[in-house]
């Protein structure tokens, strides 16, 4: 079907629009809905039309249906945007006709259907100047209602399907489904690199018994970091972070980055990676540190050092948030095996602890 389609109205004779922020603007959405739809035809699209002329209602429809008249085609086409008053329900789409009953209710109930708006049906007129003086038959879309909340966000989360709808109701092929935008990547708030030390824990001797955390304030906040109980003759919860079960980190935070809130939360994770080992791994936010005099960039659990493979002063690189969800590498477990032999005839081996003493024939 050979067709001419045209968006109702001008841009300097506007049509409906709706209250702001959420409202539509009919002469805008028409157009855009024209220009894909036009394009979703391809060459079953004869030529498509916007007023930019006109100042009057009279020579707009004027201008409008000359231009339809002008070409040589099979269907008329024009694109509007219904209104009644300022609503949050849904109220739905409509096309208009005088010829094209059938037409008219297939484009209604796939465009309603696109949308997830209610479908109000064929709806013959005749007393609309576009549908009464073009030369061949014609249909009028009312896509939607600019005044109808719901109707609003439905037509911009839909507009390709709708668009579609309309398209393949006037002969075109269907278009596949856009495929989603991907995600952009995680913008990283801090990274640095450098050596490292361990903190933390019942064994940090380095801080005082009373000392706390620079963002986490109370066990309450972050029970999984932290021991079931205080340790004996300690209050602060430096003392009392898991060390040996948990994997965290402390690096000189900028907070204007990455606030306190933030960082205490469990939205995210900084990754961890050592230079040494290549081992990289997830762990939490739990402090601020190490001083600048020490020289390092980042305090660890020792969990995470001995996970990482490294010791005191050897090399990390800090990323927070992570970037990604990291392989955790798969470290194989060699069994620790000591051979001694004490006699000609006596050997004695111990394997992972366990001794086995063997006496030659």
């Amino acid at each position: 079907m050979k067709v001419v389609i045209s968006s109702g109205h001008s841009t300097r004779c506007r049509g409906a629009a709706g209250p702001p922020p959420w409202g539509l603007d009919e002469v805008n959405e028409a157009t855009r809905v024209v220009d894909r739809v036009a394009a979703l035809l391809g060459s079953n699209c004869v030529a498509k039309f916007h007023d930019t002329v006109s100042t009057t209602q009279n020579e707009n429809l004027n201008r409008i249906v000359s231009f339809h008249n002008s070409k040589s085609r099979e269907l008329d086409v024009s694109v509007h945007f219904n209104a009644y008053q300022n609503t949050t329900k849904p109220m739905g789409t409509e096309v208009l006709w005088v010829t094209q009953q059938s037409l008219a209710g297939q484009i209604s109930s796939a465009l309603a259907t696109a949308q997830g708006l209610p479908n109000r049906g064929a709806k013959k007129r005749t007393d609309l100047y576009f549908l009464n003086n073009t030369n061949m038959p014609a249909v009028l879309i009312e896509v939607c209602f600019v005044d109808s909340q719901a109707d609003a966000a439905a037509y911009k989360a839909k507009f390709e399907q709708a668009c579609n709808a309309i398209a393949q109701a006037l002969g075109a092929q269907p278009q596949p489904e856009p495929e989603p935008e991907p995600e952009p990547p995680v913008e990283a708030l801090f990274s640095d690199s450098g050596t490292c030390s361990w903190f933390g824990g019942p064994n940090d001797t380095g801080v005082s018994p009373s000392e706390g955390l620079a963002f986490i304030y109370s066990y309450d906040a972050r029970p999984d970091l932290f021991l079931v109980s205080q340790p004996p003759g300690t209050t602060g919860l430096a003392r009392r972070l898991n060390a040996d079960g948990v994997r965290y980190v402390a690096v000189r935070w900028d907070y204007n980055r990455t606030p306190k809130t933030m960082l205490a939360s469990k939205d995210q994770q900084a990754l961890v990676r050592a230079t040494k080992t290549g081992r990289e791994f997830l762990a939490w936010p739990a402090d601020w540190g190490p001083h600048e005099d020490t020289g390092r960039v980042a305090d660890l659990s020792p969990a995470l050092m001995n996970d990482l493979g490294i010791k005191t002063d050897d090399e990390v690189v800090v990323i927070y948030p992570a970037p990604a969800e990291p392989e955790v590498p798969i470290v194989p477990e060699y069994p620790e095996v000591n051979m001694t032999i004490t006699t000609n005839s006596h050997v004695k081996i111990t394997v992972n602890g366990v001794v086995i003493e063997v006496e030659a024939p």
